[in-house]
């Protein structure tokens, strides 16, 4: 990602600092705020040599438009940018425990930071998410994600399905959420090296990444039966519901 991006809001500024000082161009702070934790955005854009400046509420708002920013800003060159290729290393650094999450065409940037927020909390070893037909990480996503999108390794790829046969020949077994499968999440094994996948909003799984899981598995929903009842989970609360049922196979 070359092109430059603002992005806002507290934990945001604060997480592109910390994990990609080198891309962050310049800092604007709300002139007379008295949050502590803007003066000390401030004092650590201005350690690692970033421009910080005062500046009224009105230039902020003039930069993001109606996103919420809390009286800081940052001009964002690029994020860590993790390819393809790069995949395979992350999976064998994890040494047989790699707990990867795929995202099937996820639309909303909000459940997809939502999505890298529980995928962050779980020490996930990757987020692989397609680069045609799903939101990408802008500075919506990068603020609903609290800082997330910098800390947990956001991989865009060409082609979904060849990268799940590519994870099975890694030796992950890949998990399909799906509503109408047989079995529950709680009776299958999440300790080794597993990839969950998630669709996106409206449809699910498209059927050739539903073909390529190993199995398909769904969260079982007491409530979902009853005359009136809940039918699907918002994929960003599938996604912490999974992830930390994994995390807590492996505690």
């Amino acid at each position: 990602m070359s092109q430059k991006q603002w992005i806002a809001g507290i934990n945001a500024v604060s997480a592109a600092i910390e994990h990609d000082a080198d891309n962050v161009r310049e800092v604007l702070i709300e002139a007379g705020a008295k949050n502590p934790r803007l003066a000390e955005i401030e004092s650590n854009a201005r350690r690692f040599g970033i421009d910080a400046r005062r500046v009224n509420q009105q230039a902020l708002a003039g930069v993001v438009g109606n996103l919420r920013h809390q009286g800081v800003v940052a001009r964002y060159a690029a994020a860590r940018t993790w390819s393809e290729d790069e995949l395979q290393g992350l999976v064998e650094a994890a040494e047989g425990r790699a707990l990867v999450l795929l995202l099937d065409g996820v639309q909303d940037p909000h459940n997809l930071g939502a999505c890298l927020r529980s995928a962050a909390a779980a020490g996930a070893t990757a987020v692989v998410i397609p680069k045609d037909k799903s939101v990408q990480v802008n500075a919506t996503v990068r603020k609903t994600s609290a800082g997330a999108a910098d800390s947990v390794p956001v991989v865009p790829v060409t082609n979904l399905a060849r990268t799940m046969r590519d994870l099975q020949q890694l030796g992950v077994w890949l998990y399909g959420l799906a509503g109408e499968a047989d079995a529950s999440l709680y009776s299958i094994d999440l300790r080794g090296n597993v990839a969950l996948v998630l669709g996106g909003e409206g449809d699910g799984l498209r059927r050739l990444t539903r073909e390529n899981c190993d199995q398909l598995v769904k969260i079982p929903m007491p409530g979902g039966d009853a005359s009136g009842g809940v039918e699907s989970l918002n994929v960003s609360v599938a996604t912490g519901v999974t992830l930390f049922e994994a995390v807590r196979q492996r505690q």
